[in-house]
């Protein structure tokens, strides 16, 4: 039982370290599309955070946003994220699936406002907007 709860520490402590330099790099990156696209997941996560406590929120959107905010959260994927460039891509969809269903429900203004990044980002994400704001 102790080797287990060793091992299980021992894996929790390296996927943390890795995180962490894997934002150290991110950092780095010069600005242009590779580092709009290695902000894109730590942005999601942030809006969907904004987006789960907002009252203007209806449930049923706040469902999906929190749906999909475990999803990217989850170790499991259906494409690995080892993966070179196709990794993220399961979860790129369903936060993008998840945000036009949200932004179906609530003012684009919302969402906007809650997204962290390059707003141009979340705009073509989200597709042509509707007169409703």
């Amino acid at each position: 039982m102790r080797d287990w709860l060793i091992a299980l520490v021992v894996g929790i402590v390296c996927v943390i370290a890795s995180w962490l330099v894997l934002i150290v790099l991110a950092r780095r990156l010069p600005p242009g599309l590779l580092r709009d696209l290695a902000a894109f997941i730590p942005d999601c996560v942030t809006t969907v955070r904004r987006l789960r406590k907002d009252p203007r929120v209806p449930r049923r959107a706040r469902i999906a946003i929190v749906i999909a905010g475990l999803w990217v959260a989850s170790p499991i994927d259906l494409i690995p994220e080892f993966l070179p460039v196709i990794g993220p891509l399961d979860d790129i969809v369903v936060v993008a699936l998840a945000l036009r269903y949200a932004a179906r429900q609530v003012p684009r203004s919302v969402i906007l406002a809650a997204w962290p990044g390059d707003t141009r980002l979340i705009q073509r994400l989200l597709g042509p907007g509707r007169t409703r704001s």
